[in-house]
């Protein structure tokens, strides 16, 4: 797959003019990013398609640096003299920006090889292919055997499928130039339980994956919809406490995207993250090790080379519970004294930062049976709520809905808790991890137990 603009000029091409233009305009460094696709939605509910919807995109983001003055600007008009005067400003705009001596293009030795991107399994032909009345009948599908999995579920809040075929190209001034195509599709359903005195339980689920071999089974995701919903009927509120808690695989991925934006250059360099100060020291419990992955095949943060070309690459964050290091790019790297870990993320709009790519909390080896067993009382999370989590000093208080244990077994279902307690303090009491790990988009958990935590109910 090869994006063309309107004069069939190729993604890789378009970036190469802009950065032929800013140099021409007086750029003494620059890069373009362009990102090229089609997207498409569909929609049902009850039966019948509320929305289909397919859309093209086409846009350049251009970086431009100047004695160590910087300006980031997007566009999206492509035609010659649109983006010969798009350069020219962003030029301009540069020259008048504020100077910063850490601004700069990666060093050449770090550019990544646009070569081993076909091997990374970024690119699904077969979702390219499909007709918009094969995406209709897998969203229906889906939204079918949730309504058929229990007589309880009684509505839907309907099920969606989306795709999208893409390509990204990026070349800079110093001699850099890559672009690999993508591909997504995901298939999402939402199911309605009726409760006692008219309360609605609502049952999430999703498959989200870069081919369609690896997408769930349309039932299948339909009717782990259904059964999250209908766990839920008399859900009650249980007494205040302190207990073990247990995250199931998709609640234990909230766990890791915390600690992620936590462990990344931009946050130590602003102070702002709980994290300043304890590489190499013991940060969770030795059954935890977390990799940060750009290069693991098919998945959705896997990238030949991150957003300023630097070769993708695998990072330890944490091995066998010591805190390994933090995630840079370039900026960040020079401003701290250290070196890029090749994870700079863009969007056209925006300069590079660093962030995450696939992130992995490698699993254990027991079963989700086995993690339960031995708990006298305690609780099994399987929804967070709120955004109660504070990444300078790590605490962290959310609302969690799941099921309380009793005797090992889950007993009945919960709602309208609030669980508590300090990030650092929940890594170290880990004293299981599952052997059952998942993958959610860009991460993958196991089952996790930490060993005691504050349960707020009634």
């Amino acid at each position: 797959m090869t994006a063309r603009a309107g004069e069939g000029v190729s993604a890789l091409e378009l970036a190469r003019r802009a950065v032929q233009l800013a140099r021409r305009a007086g750029a003494e460094q620059c890069d373009a990013i362009v990102v090229a696709g089609s997207e498409s939605t569909v929609a049902v509910r009850l039966g019948e398609v509320e929305k289909l919807i397919e859309a093209g995109s086409l846009g350049l983001g251009l970086r431009v640096i100047i004695g160590g003055r910087t300006a980031v600007c997007s566009t999206s008009d492509l035609s010659p003299a649109a983006l010969e005067q798009f350069a020219a400003e962003t030029v301009e705009l540069a020259a008048i920006s504020a100077p910063d001596e850490f601004a700069g293009l990666p060093d050449p030795s770090l550019f990544g090889r646009p070569a081993d991107a076909a091997a990374l399994g970024l690119y699904d032909e077969r979702i390219e292919a499909l007709s918009a009345d094969e995406k209709i009948r897998l969203a229906l599908a889906a939204e079918s055997a949730a309504l058929a999995a229990d007589p309880r579920i009684t509505n839907t809040d309907g099920a969606s499928l989306s795709t999208r075929v893409g390509e990204v190209a990026l070349v800079n001034s110093l001699g850099f130039e890559g672009s690999y195509p993508a591909t997504s599709i995901s298939l999402a359903v939402e199911a309605i339980a009726d409760d006692a005195e008219g309360k609605k339980r609502n049952g999430y689920w999703f498959s989200a994956e870069r081919s369609l071999s690896r997408l769930g089974d349309p039932e299948e995701v339909g009717r782990t919809a259904a059964r999250r919903a209908v766990d839920q009927l008399g859900a009650r509120k249980p007494a205040t406490t302190r207990v073990p808690v247990v995250f199931e695989p998709m609640m234990a991925v909230s766990l890791l995207r915390h600690l992620a934006g936590c462990a990344t250059g931009d946050a130590l360099y602003r102070g702002a993250t709980f994290l300043a100060g304890r590489e190499g020291q013991p940060l969770a419990s030795p059954l935890v090790t977390i990799v940060d992955d750009a290069l693991l095949p098919g998945r959705f943060g896997t990238r030949p080379f991150d957003g300023e070309g630097v070769a993708s690459r695998r990072n330890v964050l944490v091995e066998s519970g010591t805190f390994r290091g933090f995630l840079f790019d370039c900026y960040t790297a020079r401003r701290l004294g250290r070196a890029t870990t090749g994870s700079a993320s863009r969007s056209l709009e925006s300069a590079p930062s660093p962030t995450a790519s696939n992130l992995v909390l490698q699993p254990g080896t027991l079963t989700p049976a086995e993690i339960l067993a031995g708990i006298p009382e305690g609780l099994y999370v399987t929804a967070l709520m709120g955004a109660g989590f504070n990444p300078a000093t790590g605490d962290y208080s959310r609302g969690a809905a799941g099921f309380w244990i009793e005797n090992g077994q889950l007993a009945y279902p919960v709602t309208e808790v609030n669980i508590s307690g300090n990030l650092a303090a929940m890594l170290a009491d880990i004293d299981a991890v599952g052997s059952d790990l998942t993958w959610f988009g860009s991460a993958a958990a196991p089952t996790l137990r930490i060993r005691q935590m504050t349960v707020a109910g009634r």
